[in-house]
């Protein structure tokens, strides 16, 4: 069921990166589907599953018996690094980072480094304070690795941060993680997401301070 809260109290707030902070479909879906009708695969599935994961993760699902996926995903990131047309900023994105305390923010993306960084740039959002990237992880989402490294990493617990995402996968991750979780379905239903807070945007959301806590007050 989604929930619908007035406010939600953390330590610190994680975000995903593609389709929570800036819409990268269209780079994203021109690199599957060319990767796709290579090898005779459904785009239309490969595309779909790869919402949230890691491009290694996807390839495995997917790649025919002999392909050498390591070097298929090293060869897909860098076409996805190349093509930024279409990168635009989700709807509330960049105000709502600038507004939160610099040490209190990490994103927690499953791309690599480099394509992170040229995306949010791409976009006009700010750098991250505190970027895990899929390099930085064995497990990719829906593994809570991620989120959990990102909190210890500002000297958190995950269970005390607020989650926002958009993929089952990243918002299975954010539950495993016991966090709490905002999803957003901006671009898509959020049908399947489970126990989460669904808001249709970035601009309902404010952070205020209370104390140490920050506190996100969420608007219709």
């Amino acid at each position: 069921m989604h929930r619908q809260l007035d406010f939600l109290r953390c330590n610190c707030v994680l975000f995903d990166m593609d389709g929570t902070l800036l819409d990268s479909r269209a780079p994203m879906h021109r690199a599957y589907i060319e990767w796709a009708n290579r090898y005779g695969l459904d785009p239309a599935l490969v595309v779909r599953e790869a919402q949230g994961r890691r491009t290694i993760d996807t390839m495995r699902t997917f790649a025919p018996a002999g392909v050498d996926v390591e070097a298929d995903a090293l060869a897909l990131m860098r076409r996805e690094y190349d093509d930024t047309d279409g990168i635009i900023e989700v709807p509330g994105a960049g105000a709502l980072l600038r507004a939160l305390p610099a040490d209190r923010w990490a994103v927690v993306t499953s791309a690599d480094r480099p394509l992170a960084l040229k995306r949010l740039e791409a976009a006009g959002l700010p750098a991250p304070p505190l970027l895990v990237s899929a390099e930085d992880v064995t497990r990719g989402k829906p593994a809570p690795d991620g989120f959990q490294l990102a909190a210890r990493r500002m000297n958190s617990d995950a269970r005390n941060s607020v989650v926002f995402e958009d993929a089952p996968a990243g918002i299975e991750a954010g539950v495993a993680a016991g966090a709490k979780v905002i999803a957003i379905a901006w671009a898509s239903s959020a049908a399947g997401f489970g126990e989460t807070v669904r808001v249709q945007d970035l601009r309902c959301i404010r952070p205020v301070m209370d104390g140490d806590d920050i506190v996100l007050q969420i608007s219709a």
